[in-house]
Order: structure tokens, then C-alpha cells, then sequence
């Protein structure tokens, strides 16, 4: 069901934001992007770009607590009336009927929604979807060269996402209709990609 992915490999913390929200700026209401990885893999950090790409208000952090976050778009921000973006964290959510007790049916189409934790949780909300992965990626050169193989989390990681400067891999999926035409122009010099289908 997948129409195209794309793997990405970064070299530090600011160029998964830098990525995110290049992302961010292509981002319109009714997207819903579900983010997948272990603790510390840069999940907030990637949402943090996001925000910066669609306007929304500065301050962005991991809802762990709070399940769900709206940050609003700013008037005289970067995109004047862009949508906001919800923010959820669906770690402590077993279902997907346990997300629907969060309604996010009512804002899924006024809003882009991105979802941490919400593989197999959150994919009845629409038609489409961007997966979005982030691992660390052992042996993968630092700016731009070859990409490495998925490495072994950290078992130390304690979600300092924005201190680990270790390489990451950020692979794409786009799923459904929204996505039909490939992937967005993500690629600044100094990163690599992979693209499959």
C-alpha cells in the first residue's frame, strides 16, 4: 500500500530539525504523520522542526505526560493561517479505540497531527499517512556520504534527544492518496538519501 519511501541520513540533531522542517513547509491540514522509534531516536526533535516549518508557536516538547499537545500557528509567523499542529504521544495508548477516547477525529482534518508511538494505533484516522522512522544509524558517514546499517539502540538512551549527536537514519513512507506523487524535496547538501518504492 506504500507509494514511495524515502531514507535520509543526518549527522546531528540540527539537521533532523533543519530536515523536519523543510518537511514542515510542505505540510498542509488533514496530514498525519506517525513517527516510529526508540526512546531518544530524535522523535520531538523531528517534531520540533516540523512546528518551525509550519509556523506554530515555539516550544515544542514530548506530550509523554499530557498525551496530546496543540501548538498554534502564528499570525505573523512564517505561514500566516497554516494549520496548527497536534502532537501526541501515544506510548501509554494499547488501542486503537483507546486513541479515538482522545478525539482526535476532531481535529485530524483542521490540523496536521503527528503521532509518536502510534504505529498500528492511529492508521484508521485518515486515508493517508507519512511514516516516518528515525533510527540510529551505525557506520553512517557524518555528512553526505553512504548510508549504514540500522544500528542497536541505546539501552542507556534516557531522552536527551537534542545532546545525542550520533548519526540518524530517517526513512519516509508515504501511504495513500496525499502522498501519490512522491516524495517532497527534502535534500539540503550535506545529507544522503536512499530512495525505494
Amino acid at each position: 500500500m506504500s507509494e514511495w519511501t524515502l531514507s535520509l541520513t543526518v549527522d546531528r540533531p540540527e539537521r533532523t530539525q533543519a530536515l523536519a522542517e523543510r518537511l514542515g513547509a510542505r505540510l498542509r491540514a488533514g496530514d498525519l504523520l506517525v513517527l516510529t522509534g526508540e526512546l531518544g531516536a530524535g522523535k520531538t526533535t523531528f517534531t520540533q522542526g516540523l512546528g518551525r516549518g509550519l509556523g506554530v508557536r515555539p516550544g515544542i516538547i514530548s506530550p509523554t505526560f499530557v498525551l496530546v499537545r496543540r501548538h498554534p500557528n502564528v499570525p505573523d509567523g512564517p505561514r500566516p493561517g497554516g494549520p496548527d499542529l497536534v502532537h501526541v504521544d501515544a506510548y501509554r495508548l494499547d488501542s486503537a479505540g483507546e486513541v479515538d477516547d482522545i478525539d482526535l477525529e476532531d481535529t485530524v482534518d483542521s490540523a496536521v497531527t503527528v503521532v509518536e508511538w502510534g504505529a498500528g494505533k492511529v492508521e484508521h484516522l485518515a486515508d493517508s499517512r507519512l511514516e516516518i522512522v528515525l533510527e540510529r544509524a551505525v557506520g553512517a558517514a557524518p555528512a553526505g556520504g553512504a548510508t549504514g546499517e540500522p544500528g542497536q539502540e541505546d539501552a542507556a538512551a534516557d531522552g536527551t534527544e537534542e545532546e545525542d549527536a550520533e548519526p540518524r537514519r530517517i526513512t519516509l513512507t508515504g501511504i495513500g492518496p496525499r502522498w501519490a506523487g512522491g516524495p517532497p524535496p527534502l535534500e539540503p547538501p550535506g545529507e544522503s538519501s536512499a530512495r525505494g518504492h
